[in-house]
């Protein structure tokens, strides 16, 4: 080979890697099942390290950090709702929530697709 070949990115290379990222990124959203606030705190340490690498990543970054606002927000009113007993019913098809829609986010990032959760308030970035 020559020092030309060795030099050469293979193509495709950088969006196979960014299809990679992107879905663990939505993936890193579950990792609050096993760690206390891992389901925050990996997603936010997955896009500082790689966001200089990848900026394909933001729009995926977006929708990641997007659901996590709201989801926290939803989960608040959940909480004061307890008083009138449905937010029982919310926390619960919240927490459904949140382990589908990451699943679906990196199935479609896989594809190589951004895919916007359903419910998420749009606080960063254009998602579509």
């Amino acid at each position: 080979m020559t020092e030309l070949e060795t030099e050469t990115p293979t193509p495709g290379g950088d969006e196979k890697e960014l299809k990679l990222w992107s879905t663990l990124l939505h993936l890193s959203l579950l990792a609050g099942l096993i760690i206390p606030l891992g389901g925050l705190i990996v997603p936010i340490v997955i896009y500082i390290l790689k966001k200089d690498e990848l900026p394909g990543l933001e729009p995926h970054w977006h929708v990641v950090i997007n659901w996590i606002i709201s989801a926290l927000i939803y989960a608040a009113i959940s909480f004061i709702l307890m008083i009138v007993l449905i937010g029982i019913f919310m926390l619960w098809a919240l927490g459904l929530l949140c382990l589908v829609f990451p699943i679906i986010g990196a199935i479609k990032a896989n594809d190589g697709e951004v895919w916007k959760y359903p419910l998420s308030i749009e606080f960063f970035g254009k998602n579509t």
